[in-house]
């Protein structure tokens, strides 16, 4: 089968249709902290391919070897002791950089949070980005079946995930280590991801304990299990017109209460899977004002009137 347009999910395919990509060599911003010491992690042997797509000007960045941190920090006396992680979508076979990266991290640092984009490694693709890795075609197939018959319960780990986690867990210790430096409360670490990087976070949530954030949000992601009753507080948010994962978001939540674990659920009428800050005019757009409430409940942010407009 060629695995055209058609079979893209999981963030990547909305961002594929808007327009042809462009080169584009940089995103500016943040401090850029790596990962790991050079040469310590296998490369895919091929250069990082870094896309500005024309009518949405968002970034699309494939084929990354060299996983990172961007550091966005709060205007000075605004830090309020919180940070999170915020990891992309993308399939594991590129990251929306700016959309389910940047942009969050500049609106959470404005809220006083510590925010940090991670950009984890992707599996190797082509470098025409309509040209998709035949492993996540017949991922895709997978997923898309699933949808229609709910067979799977729980989607199969994609081929990039399990190196994804392996920079997740990185990127929670680097943060940690780094708390005091940074005027951060190493207590008070979460991790947000968007589809494929809200897999990513929910793989962080019940695994390695030395590793888990101390709170997460799962935007549009799937579900991971077994869930244990000391997992992080969740907050969970999809769409019920998701093409993708129509009731991931509901299974994620289920999963956590049924372990006893604390979590918020939002199931949005219409927003399609990758809404993100750009309005759709649905009730999806809220979701951010939503996040900043229920960390506002667990005292992670301050007022509103604390903060900028």
């Amino acid at each position: 089968m060629n695995h055209s347009i058609r079979t893209v999910g999981l963030g990547i395919a909305a961002i594929l249709l808007s327009a042809t990509a462009t080169a584009h060599p940089s995103t500016g911003g943040g401090l850029i902290i790596p990962l790991y010491p050079q040469g310590t992690i296998g490369s895919l042997g091929v250069a990082e391919i870094r896309e500005r797509l024309n009518k949405s000007g968002d970034t699309m960045v494939r084929n990354v070897s060299e996983p990172t941190l961007e550091l966005f920090r709060p205007a000075p006396g605004r830090a309020n002791g919180t940070a999170m992680i915020v990891a992309p979508g993308g399939g594991f076979v590129g990251l929306d950089y700016n959309a389910g990266g940047t942009a969050v991290a500049r609106l959470l640092a404005q809220r006083g949070v510590t925010a940090l984009v991670l950009k984890y490694r992707t599996i190797r693709s082509a470098p025409d980005p309509m040209q998709l890795p035949e492993v996540h075609g017949r991922e895709m197939d997978t997923v898309m079946a699933r949808a229609k018959s709910g067979v799977p319960a729980e989607i199969p780990r994609f081929a990039g995930e399990q190196q994804a986690l392996q920079d997740g867990s990185r990127a929670m210790a680097i943060v940690r280590q780094r708390a005091s430096e940074w005027g951060v409360d190493p207590r008070r670490i979460g991790f947000i991801g968007f589809s494929a990087g809200a897999f990513l976070a929910a793989d962080l949530a019940i695994g390695d304990k030395a590793f888990r954030p101390d709170f997460v949000a799962l935007l549009y992601g799937g579900l991971r299990t077994p869930v244990p009753a000391d997992a992080p507080p969740a907050f969970i948010a999809g769409a019920a017109d998701d093409e993708y994962q129509p009731n991931d978001a509901v299974q994620l939540y289920t999963a956590w209460r049924q372990a006893g674990a604390a979590a918020e659920l939002h199931v949005y009428e219409r927003g399609g899977h990758g809404f993100d800050l750009k309005p759709k005019g649905t009730t999806s757009d809220h979701w951010f004002d939503e996040l900043v409430w229920w960390m506002r409940s667990r005292s992670l942010v301050g007022q509103a009137s604390d903060h900028p407009k």
